[in-house]
């Protein structure tokens, strides 16, 4: 199984700057380690319970104690098998997610809007949720939510102009209109009101 971290370390290329054909890829690969994960979960479970009705009849001792070995050794493998299967979840989601921001991201981009990123604060945060078992796939998903829409607030903010760039935008209108015919005064004006909105800041 290839899992988030495996993808965010030690690949040439992080998880946050793949492209979203390349997410994409990943998260077929994800699926197919579900499909697995959970076809042998339900092997296992059949297994156990053949032999365990083959246990159930069975009068020596000797062969009831291998049986008893082998219930419990299947059920450990079930259990470990449940635990990947919940972090494959939560990596298949989070991969899913990544993959729905970039395809944003790019579309937004050939609109001259702001790109989406990620850093490593939130990426090893995100990490820690997946590895730990106590949180389902459900929670974790919210929770991945949560994450990834106070990214994109922050990314929206710091994509806004201040008023001083605003006033910049502003002689460029002005400009736009023959307003200001001038390209030196033009640039002058700019400079004075960038400075004058700082200034007041």
């Amino acid at each position: 199984m290839i899992g988030l971290w495996d993808l965010i370390k030690k690949r040439r290329k992080p998880l946050s700057s793949m492209k979203a054909r390349e997410l994409r890829k990943e998260e077929i690969l994800l699926q197919r380690d579900q499909r697995q994960y959970g076809g042998r979960i339900r092997k296992l479970a059949k297994e156990k319970e053949k032999l365990f009705e083959s246990g159930a009849k069975e009068r020596s001792p000797e062969v009831r104690k291998m049986m008893a070995q082998d219930f419990e050794l299947k059920t450990t493998e079930q259990i470990m098998l449940g635990r990947q299967l919940n972090i494959s979840g939560k990596e298949l989601v989070t991969v899913a997610r990544f993959r729905m921001a970039k395809e944003n991201t790019e579309r937004a981009k050939k609109r001259g809007a702001h790109g989406w990123s990620i850093g490593q604060k939130d990426l090893a945060k995100i990490e820690m949720m997946i590895q730990n078992d106590a949180i389902s796939t459900d929670v974790y998903q919210e929770r991945l939510d949560e994450i990834l829409q106070q990214i994109h607030e922050a990314d929206e903010s710091s994509a806004k102009l201040t008023s001083a760039g605003e006033s910049v935008i502003a002689v460029w209108d002005q400009m736009d209109a023959g307003l200001i015919e001038n390209k030196e005064a033009g640039f002058a004006e700019a400079d004075r009101s960038v400075r004058a909105a700082q200034m007041a800041e």
